[in-house]
């Protein structure tokens, strides 16, 4: 036998020349087509990540000055009792019925959760139907003033992106009130590494979520049942966010409410703040919410007898001028989107040594605000921290992430100079997102729907927050600089405590910071 042969023994098991060439020409076009469609996706995301704002977003108002008294803070408060068992103290939607009730000509609502859901808990629960109490007190008004406009923005996830249509919904419609679900294509891409993918692969052919459904209800823990459509749409994490309601009066004054609340079943127990307030530092809210309510295709008015694309305000509202010359004087601003973080931080790097920052927050996790606290700490500046523990959702466990390593980094970088609490949650949620800075004879604070996250203040979600700078000497100041002290001192709570100390549920293991880094930088959270 040649050596050749003896070297090179034949393989029985390759297949012939002819077989192998007609592989290898498959094999190119399908490498290109897969690199073109990573391309494709790539250049999708990058496109939808930084495109332009659409109007009504980013909007940092006028500083406007109106009586110290014709702002109110507004508080939610659920701990628990000696034995375990909730107490519970709500003034917001109270306040939000009574704008419901006044309203003459106009309202405006937008709302991120509006519906009756109530994700995992248990039947026997205890909750408050804010949804239907919204609803009926929105078609009770209406019915009592026809001519009433009334304006509701919301989410599509209150019908689960077509997968779960809302009957609440439905019956504010059948009474006569525009219901505009959110245009969320328009909005900047949070999630780009899915987004990209489900424009390329899915957006095109999976339809508008309705029909027949054979997936579990995401918000839901009963048997109804939703289309791949509507769990494909979830998935790209963008959300109006928003949590407001803006109307008039008798007095021919606007008047409106700014929340971190939202009438939604299932969060009726959550701890929450809202600010109340009359005149014209309301008016970029209201212009922005025509303007969101446009790009998702609304075709009507607030002002009688005008043209249905007239994006005006309904009138030129009383600023009340009572007090100003004499009395104590707040100076509002209406801050949404990316305007809230950039004043957060010209505000925090203001502060100096002998200052004070109380921030009290459901999420904790963008990086500049994180950097800025940091910085304003080793300047001197007292900062203390409460924070949700990010254990507790609708019945289901979470991880801790992100407050969780936020507040481990917080204290460790600060060398223990950062204060960190947490609120002591029992299945509910410490919703608040406030941030107030002391500094000499002036307090600051701001509040509404936006935690302190990427998604939430880097322009991505729809936010609405309202800013007010008042003396510190006024009721206002006192309340809500009284309420963080409240909450951090554990005062008035003798028979419980409304927060813990840091140890209680600190992590600082590295694992679960840079999975919180991981998360916060790609846009794959929920936060």
């Amino acid at each position: 036998m040649p050596a050749e042969a003896q070297s090179n023994p034949p393989n029985h098991n390759q297949a012939p020349p002819q077989v192998r060439r007609h592989r290898s020409r498959w094999r190119l076009p399908i490498r290109w087509t897969l690199l073109l469609f990573v391309g494709l996706c790539a250049v999708s995301a990058a496109q939808h990540t930084f495109k332009d704002l659409p109007r009504g977003t980013a909007v940092s108002g006028a500083v406007v000055a109106l009586p110290a008294n014709d702002v109110r803070f507004l508080t939610d408060l659920t701990h628990a009792d000696a034995y375990g068992r909730p107490v519970v103290k709500q003034e917001i939607f109270d306040a939000v019925l009574d704008v419901v009730a006044g309203a003459r000509d106009f309202l405006v609502l937008d709302w991120f959760l509006f519906n009756d859901q109530r994700g995992a808990l248990a039947p026997g629960e205890s909750y408050r139907p804010l949804s239907s109490q919204l609803r009926d007190a929105l078609v009770a008004r209406k019915q009592a003033i026809p001519e009433l406009r009334v304006l509701l923005v919301t989410d599509p996830i209150n019908d689960v992106y077509g997968g779960d249509p809302s009957a609440d919904l439905a019956a504010l419609r059948a009474a006569g009130i525009d219901v505009i679900l959110t245009d969320l294509d328009q909005l900047r891409d949070s999630n780009p590494i899915y987004s990209g993918f489900w424009r390329a692969a899915i957006d095109w052919w999976a339809g508008d979520g309705t029909g027949p459904g054979w997936l579990p209800n995401p918000l839901e823990g009963g048997p109804s049942r939703v289309t791949f459509r509507a769990w494909a749409r979830l998935l790209n994490f963008k959300a109006n966010h928003r949590k407001l309601v803006i109307g008039d009066n008798s007095a021919g004054e606007l008047v409106g409410i700014v929340a971190s609340a939202n009438p939604h079943d299932a969060s009726s127990a959550h701890s929450n703040v809202a600010i109340a307030l009359k005149g014209n530092a309301l008016l970029p809210l209201l212009q922005s919410e025509i303007e969101i309510a446009r790009f998702s295709g609304w075709r009507g008015n607030l002002r009688p007898h005008e043209a249905a694309d007239d994006d005006q305000p309904p009138a030129t509202f009383a600023n009340s001028s009572r007090q100003l010359a004499t009395g104590k004087v707040a100076r509002a601003q209406a801050l949404t989107e990316g305007a809230i973080k950039s004043e957060v931080l010209r505000r925090l790097d203001a502060t100096t040594r002998g200052d004070g920052v109380d921030l009290a927050m459901f999420y904790l996790a963008e990086r500049s605000i994180v950097e800025a606290m940091l910085r304003a700490a080793a300047r001197g500046v007292e900062v203390r921290v409460i924070l949700d523990p990010n254990k507790d959702a609708f019945g289901r466990s979470k991880s801790g992430i992100p407050n969780r390593p936020v507040a481990s980094e917080l204290v460790a970088a600060s060398d223990g100079a950062i204060k960190v609490r947490w609120y002591r949650t029992h299945g509910e949620q410490f919703h608040v997102k406030l941030l107030v800075i002391r500094s000499g004879a002036s307090v600051w604070f701001t509040l509404g729907s936006a935690n302190f996250t990427r998604r939430n203040l880097d322009d991505f979600n729809l936010e609405a927050n309202m800013a007010i700078d008042v003396d510190a000497s006024t009721p206002l100041a006192e309340n809500v600089t009284g309420y963080f002290e409240r909450l951090w001192s554990n005062r008035d709570a003798p028979d419980s405590e409304y927060t813990a100390d840091y140890p209680t549920w600190a992590d600082p293991s590295q694992s679960s910071y840079w999975l919180y880094r991981l998360m916060e930088g790609s846009g794959v959270s929920t936060f």
